[in-house]
């Protein structure tokens, strides 16, 4: 036991005392903060490019009828320079040829040609000017054959948007303030990180195997250490480098939420709105209650109302369970193997689960409680992200505990078989190891 504490002291110091590690560390979050900020400045953006639409219209009833819409312009052209242009629109100077037949009013179709594939910003600007022609036309028909002249303004009022306020009651029969979006985002954001960290770590884990075997370094640190002990001092030296960095990553995350909500409470708003009073000279109120504190004080509440305590224990023995059965299958793979080759061949098999798991984020998010989200949530080599994007939107106790059960008996079996394989495999060089000898390996009783 104390071979293993010194060999997982090890490993986690000579991670964590890494320059690279604190600098990571420390720079990651920012790092995702602007990427998603980057993500959604380029969303947002303006398109500036220029182009001019070629329209030939078959109907003749949208002569006239499309003007210019931001930097896209409509040109209509006759149906001689139609044909011309539909077989040789490259050397011309019109980005794309639009066609509007004859029957489009009972089609609800038309035709755009481009030698470029269109972006589907101006795919959905030229549909909805189409649409919004003929639905406005059919009206104006409607109200000359009824003689209704406000139908716009009646059908104008008919217009609603009801916001959708959720509760969420408890078993104890108290009713709170939820949203599914903050359940969707707390749910991608766990599953995304347990993914990432188990897949990180557990690589690491496997390529620091590799290494000490081709160094021939192993040879020498098991003649005073058992392998057993050798992979266990590993794998969990590695998972608390692991915990490490989530936990400066939360701490980081508390501190700018509260940053966040300093500078949006009522005495700094009401500073801020004196301040501006005075620099506009009493031409505008003073601004004491900001629109985002309303915003950001509903938002930390509906965080608050998520079951957090249940969240934090779920991501901890998740994040423990998950990569403990993952990092051990990858150093089984680090100890049998001698090249990379050979090691990415057999890291996809036992790593496709987990990437699986991630593509069902979006369908469990969707339907929570579908069988698609259970028996991912059940399966153990997908429960790790899988019942961790359950949990913010509530999951039966008897599905967690079996989840948890079946988890725990998936990475104890894990554990076994990689210490067989590890076991073995660590002084085996020279030989490609196939599937048929992995199994004797395991039968091995010594």
């Amino acid at each position: 036991m104390n071979k293993t504490i010194l060999i997982l002291k090890q490993e986690y110091l000579k991670r964590v005392k890494k320059k690279s590690f604190i600098i990571l560390t420390l720079l990651v979050p920012f790092l995702f903060a602007g990427m998603f900020a980057l993500i959604i400045f380029l969303s947002v953006k303006d398109d500036k490019q220029e182009r001019t639409i070629a329209v030939y219209d078959e109907s003749t009833l949208f002569l006239g009828e499309l003007e210019q819409e931001g930097y896209t312009r409509y040109h209509f052209i006759p149906k001689e320079e139609y044909d011309r242009l539909k077989t040789n629109l490259k050397t011309s100077s019109f980005y794309a040829l639009l066609y509007i037949p004859e029957d489009v009013y009972t089609n609800n179709a038309a035709q755009l040609i481009s030698e470029k594939q269109v972006p589907l910003e101006l795919e959905e600007q030229i549909s909805r000017k189409l649409s919004r022609f003929i639905e406005n036309d059919k009206r104006q028909k409607i109200i000359a054959k009824t003689g209704i002249s406000d139908l716009d303004d009646r059908l104008a009022a008919t217009r609603t948007s009801v916001r959708l306020n959720t509760l969420k009651v408890s078993e104890t029969g108290q009713a709170r303030k939820s949203s599914s979006e903050v359940a969707f985002i707390a749910s991608y954001a766990m599953g995304f990180i347990i993914y990432f960290f188990v897949f990180m770590y557990g690589a690491m884990v496997m390529r620091s195997v590799m290494e000490e075997k081709k160094n021939r370094i192993v040879e020498v640190i098991i003649s005073s250490v058992k392998p057993f002990q050798l992979m266990s001092g590993k794998i969990i030296g590695t998972a608390l480098v692991g915990l490490t960095q989530v936990a400066i990553w939360v701490v980081i995350g508390l501190i700018a939420l509260l940053a966040v909500q300093s500078f949006f409470s009522p005495e700094v708003s009401q500073q801020m709105g004196q301040s501006l009073m005075e620099s506009r000279q009493g031409m505008g109120p003073a601004i004491t209650q900001p629109a985002g504190e309303q915003q950001l004080t509903e938002m930390m509440e509906l965080i608050g109302n998520l079951n957090l305590p249940l969240i934090f224990f779920s991501f901890v023995f998740y994040f423990l369970a998950g990569y403990l059965m993952y990092s051990s299958l990858l150093g089984a793979v680090g100890a049998a193997v001698d090249n990379d080759e050979d090691s990415q061949q057999m890291v996809f098999p036992i790593t496709f689960p987990l990437i699986l798991s991630i593509m069902l984020l979006f369908p469990i998010a969707r339907n929570p409680e579908g069988p698609v989200a259970f028996w991912g949530s059940i399966i153990p080599f997908t429960s790790p992200v899988a019942m961790l994007a359950r949990v913010p939107y509530g999951v039966p106790v008897w599905e967690l505990l079996l989840s948890m059960f079946l988890l725990v008996l998936a990475t104890w079996g894990s554990i076994w078989a990689a210490a067989k394989i590890y076991r073995t495999g660590l002084l085996m060089y020279g030989k490609k190891v196939t599937l048929k000898e992995l199994i004797k390996w395991l039968r091995y009783k010594n």
